[in-house]
């Protein structure tokens, strides 16, 4: 073979490979590369984030159940309480002071005078003293006039009821006398209680109330 062949045979092998080179896929073109940032697509379903954990209030325990504020209790006064005992204290010893006046010396003026001293003219009791008291001192209007407050007070005071039927008896109206002598029964609810038997001595002469 002569030297032009073999460079011809060379050439022609040359151009086989660089066909050959040619045609061969590029494999690293099917091989994508890794995005670093990679973007999800719209068709691909991105993974639901987990949303934080609360706790749920139990509302059913807390309608059942409601929170109570502090109570702030009050203290109860003990002022009041204290002058209303000093106040029923002192009324009592008035009262009883003005009983030993009346029924123990007899002072009748200084009875009245501590009576009325005591503020409550209004209480049976208290009048129907004042009352018995005018009328040891003969002043048989002012008796009438305290007798008949002291049973707007209270109807049903026995004391009160007999001293008046002494008073009528003392004017001479044995008659109205004895319809008290009953209202005295009534309020007693017997004919033995010391009011009833007081006024039905009277009404029978046998003593002066």
């Amino acid at each position: 073979m002569t030297a032009f062949h073999h460079r011809l045979s060379l050439l022609a092998a040359a151009g086989l490979i660089g066909t050959a080179v040619v045609a061969a896929p590029n494999k690293s073109a099917a091989i994508p590369m890794s995005d670093p940032n990679p973007v999800p697509s719209s068709s691909a379903a991105a993974p639901a984030a987990k949303k934080p954990f609360v706790a749920r209030k139990n509302t059913a325990a807390i309608a059942k159940h409601p929170t109570k504020k502090r109570a702030h209790h009050k203290k109860k006064p003990t002022a009041p309480v204290a002058q209303k005992t000093s106040a029923t204290d002192d009324f009592l010893t008035g009262y009883h002071l003005a009983y030993d006046l009346v029924y123990g010396k007899h002072d009748y003026a200084g009875g009245i005078a501590k009576l009325r001293s005591l503020g409550h003219d209004d209480h049976s009791d208290v009048a129907t003293m004042i009352g018995y008291a005018s009328r040891k001192l003969g002043r048989y209007d002012d008796a009438k006039y305290w007798y008949e407050k002291a049973l707007a007070a209270d109807p049903n005071n026995a004391r009160t009821l007999s001293y008046y039927g002494m008073w009528h008896a003392e004017q001479g109206n044995t008659l109205k006398a004895t319809d008290y002598l009953e209202k005295v029964e009534h309020a007693c609810g017997n004919a033995t209680c010391q009011a009833y038997a007081e006024l039905k001595a009277v009404i029978g002469g046998a003593r002066i109330y």
